[in-house]
């Protein structure tokens, strides 16, 4: 497929909070790059910074400098209408807590990105199954997320970040909350989306157990980021 095309760059990304003497600089000036076919985990303790670099490269927070590129795309001057369909269309969300609505079943929760971009409610289904399908979840596509377990929750979550198609997922802590051998099962599913569907993938962890599906690494520690 198309491995090794750059779709996300961070170009020398930094935040401060706060200004005057009141102000804190969460995450010191940094490059990123990351392309299809590709794993990158970020490590590094509560409070590193670590979160701060995920926020920005998933353009959900603005740096205090330097800019994000998503395909090619400077989003340095972008409003934030641009930004948010850009966000929509490019970037897929999966986090710690799944976030997932109790009162809607599997395939429902999959497709709500769908329906807030106004896809019509047949589309919005097949792309719900299709998605639930490849993270393994078709045949519970109909029960709720309180029929399911933390694992396949996950699941659900992962679907949901991959139904527009986006080419990049960005994964907080998806382990975090679940046991051993369902967050192993997380991990390996991550990285098969990488590297059979062709998705740029970035996991923020404290949790070793990633290190064994990273392609690349990078650790955070006071806002500092190294390779």
């Amino acid at each position: 497929m198309g491995a090794g095309r750059v779709v996300l760059q961070g170009i020398g990304v930094g935040k401060v909070f706060g200004k005057g003497a009141l102000a804190f600089r969460a995450l010191h000036p940094t490059d990123v790059e990351l392309s299809r076919g590709q794993v990158l985990v970020i490590r590094g303790p509560s409070g590193s910074g670590k979160t701060t670099l995920l926020s920005i490269l998933g353009l959900v927070l603005s740096p205090t400098e330097g800019e994000v590129i998503v395909n090619g795309r400077s989003t340095a001057r972008m409003g934030a209408d641009e930004l948010a369909a850009l966000r929509r269309d490019h970037v897929g969300f999966v986090f710690q807590q799944f976030n997932l609505l109790p009162s809607l079943d599997a395939e429902e929760n999959a497709a709500v990105p769908l329906l807030l971009a106004g896809v019509s409610r047949t589309e919005r289904r097949r792309r719900a199954r299709e998605a639930l399908e490849i993270v393994g979840m078709g045949d519970r596509r109909h029960l709720a997320p309180r029929a399911l377990s933390g694992g396949q929750q996950q699941r659900v979550a992962v679907a949901r970040a991959l139904v527009n198609d986006a080419p990049i997922l960005l994964c907080d802590e998806p382990t975090a909350s679940l046991d051993g051998d369902t967050g192993q099962a997380i991990l390996t599913l991550l990285r098969t989306l990488a590297k059979e569907r062709d998705r740029a993938v970035v996991i923020v962890t404290h949790d070793d157990r990633t290190l064994a599906f990273a392609d690349r690494l990078v650790h955070v520690e006071d806002g500092v980021v190294r390779a």
